[in-house]
């Protein structure tokens, strides 16, 4: 397996025997399974924008999902009112209560290793179970006026489930996607999820339509 950290090691990405990168829900899900084997019912903290699967693995391991907004301040004020054992990010940040609550990406290489030690099979075939659903990415838009293009978003899919924890959540079921302001850049960012790469970029047409990208 490849290891990629960024400057400071607070981030990890897996990169596979094939080459091929492993997104950070497939290793929030891996590391949380982990995790909810040495500490059953444990509550993970993953931010709103990882995959599905992600709170799935965390049921059918009997832990406690929460979701958080994006962003270190924001996971770590979740961690230490939860009490969580681990939270992972779509980021590439992965945070544990035995590091003072705070990310460390070397811990999180260190847990995948362990894992990986144990097993006869790649790091491919150990993610595989966890690989459900076609992601969009993170897709940037710059849009006159954000919030109005949010708002406009909203009412489009009013007849779906939807939440204002971060930006707009949409849940329509078999799709779902976050469409929220970046914390850094005045653009709109979009995380889309859905059962199949088709409907997936499907539907990314759509919400590009509706925001005349």
């Amino acid at each position: 397996m490849g290891l990629a950290f960024d400057g400071d090691a607070d981030r990890v990405f897996l990169v596979d025997e094939q080459a091929r990168p492993i997104s950070a829900s497939l290793t929030t899900a891996l590391v949380a399974a982990a995790v909810l084997r040495a500490e059953p019912g444990a509550t993970i903290i993953h931010n709103l924008i990882c995959s599905r699967a992600v709170t799935e693995v965390i049921a059918e391991h009997g832990g406690r999902a929460v979701r958080s907004r994006v962003g270190h301040s924001f996971v770590k004020v979740a961690m230490a009112s939860e009490g969580a054992a681990f939270a992972g990010e779509h980021s590439g940040h992965y945070y544990f209560r035995n590091n003072f609550g705070a990310d460390s990406g070397v811990i999180a290489a260190l847990v995948v290793l362990e894992i990986l030690s144990t097993h006869d099979s790649p790091l491919s075939d150990l993610v595989a179970p966890f690989d459900r659903y076609a992601a969009s990415g993170e897709i940037n838009f710059e849009v006159d006026n954000p919030r109005v293009a949010l708002d406009a978003v909203a009412a489009f899919y009013a007849k779906h489930s939807q939440d204002r924890l971060d930006g707009l959540t949409v849940d329509a079921g078999d799709w779902w996607f976050n469409l929220r302001l970046s914390n850094t850049e005045p653009l709109l960012r979009l995380n889309l999820e859905a059962h199949h790469p088709v409907a997936c970029a499907e539907r990314v047409a759509e919400v590009r339509g509706l925001l005349g990208q």
